[in-house]
């Protein structure tokens, strides 16, 4: 079975889609097969990886037609051994439709547990909320990242995002873990930037990755072009931060899957 893993803070413009664009490229480089599922109305990270501006068929589709699947959605990127179930403007009128439903949380899941050994990963892209669909996408996942702009007020998005988990853990899915914390944007000339670090590593002991990303304008800008920054940039100090990251997580999977093996 992939291991699933949710990209999500319930705060918007803290680089979650350049993360989960740039994270994914690198583990496929690395010789992973990855899917990274666009959960984002907003549709970002189809925006980030494909050209095509009509696309028949989204992950809205997981939601609203009980026939499709992840084989029929999921698209090539230019990414080799990364492949993309895209998003749109329809996953709104899918929240609406989940938000009546009593057995709502449990849609993606349902569509992932049909996959095999077709893909070693899946990430998925969340939207910035703690609505139906982050709901959905952490009780389908094995583990969170969380994204966090080195400043104060994400902080809160993250304390949120936290108390989700542990509800959904207790009540619905107590295997769901966070994987770690990623600070994005991070400056460390500024002393906001070292601030922040020094009370993430407090709050969340043991759970913030010692790789940081820095703000860099290659990544502003490889979406313009359809590429994840390691691709479009690869020199730049962003990429040489993601693949770090990616090798990073990787190590801290490893031991997170090996210390559930010897429990079980």
């Amino acid at each position: 079975m992939p291991t699933i893993i949710s990209v999500a803070n319930e705060k918007g413009g803290v680089g979650k889609t350049d993360l989960s664009v740039n994270l994914t490229s690198c583990l496929a480089y690395a010789g992973k097969k990855v899917l990274l599922i666009d959960l984002d109305p907003q549709a970002n990270a189809t925006r980030y990886l494909l050209e095509e501006e009509n696309i028949d068929r989204t992950s809205a589709d997981l939601f609203l037609d009980s026939t499709a699947s992840i084989y029929d959605l999921a698209i090539e990127t230019n990414v080799p051994r990364l492949s993309l179930v895209p998003a749109s403007k329809s996953l709104s009128a899918a929240q609406l439709r989940l938000a009546g439903d009593a057995d709502m949380q449990f849609k993606l899941k349902r569509k992932l547990r049909f996959l095999t050994n077709h893909y070693e990963f899946i990430f998925i892209d969340t939207p910035p909320s703690l609505g139906v669909l982050t709901i959905n996408a952490l009780t389908a996942s094995d583990f969170v990242i969380v994204p966090s702009q080195a400043q104060y007020l994400p902080l809160y998005g993250i304390s949120d995002l936290m108390n989700t988990i542990e509800k959904l853990k207790q009540e619905i899915n107590p295997n769901l873990q966070l994987l770690g914390i990623v600070l994005t944007m991070y400056d460390k000339r500024t002393r906001i930037a070292r601030e922040v670090e020094a009370m993430v590593k407090e709050r969340f002991t043991g759970k913030l990755f010692g790789t940081k990303i820095p703000a860099c304008v290659r990544v502003a800008e490889s979406p313009s072009y359809h590429k994840p920054v390691t691709l479009y940039a690869s020199g730049s100090s962003a990429a040489q931060a993601y693949r770090s990251l990616s090798t990073e997580v990787s190590k801290c999977l490893e031991g997170c899957l090996t210390t559930l093996c010897r429990k079980t």
